[in-house]
């Protein structure tokens, strides 16, 4: 069993076409998940992920902050609470509208890692 505070794991830049985005691996391979991993990702004001996609699905809760996630059908708002399951092949992104940084969790398969 792994019991951790999200604040004691590593922000990381994850690269790519991202702007003012870290993640926090919560739950990982590293920690003998075999299928699900746990994330943490914090947009900052203005910041986005890149207009991507790939074969994995999303399942996306929103902590904290304001923001948008752009899919194929157009944008959706977000906000603390709201739930987001993003299909595998997908194109989407998150986007922070807001004056505060945008937290939520992010589980993925851990074939999408």
């Amino acid at each position: 069993m792994k019991v951790v505070h999200y604040t004691e794991v590593p922000a990381e830049d994850p690269g790519g076409e991202t702007k003012g985005v870290t993640v926090r691996w919560l739950i990982s391979r590293e920690d003998g998940a075999p299928n699900y991993y746990m994330r943490i990702f914090e947009v900052a004001p203005g910041g986005h992920s890149p207009l991507h996609r790939h074969p994995w699905e999303h399942e996306v809760y929103v902590l904290s902050g304001e923001g948008e996630v752009i899919g194929e059908g157009g944008a959706a708002p977000l906000r603390p609470g709201t739930a987001v399951f993003v299909p595998g092949d997908e194109l989407h992104q998150f986007r922070n509208t807001g004056e505060q940084p945008l937290r939520f969790i992010c589980t993925i398969p851990s074939s999408g890692a």
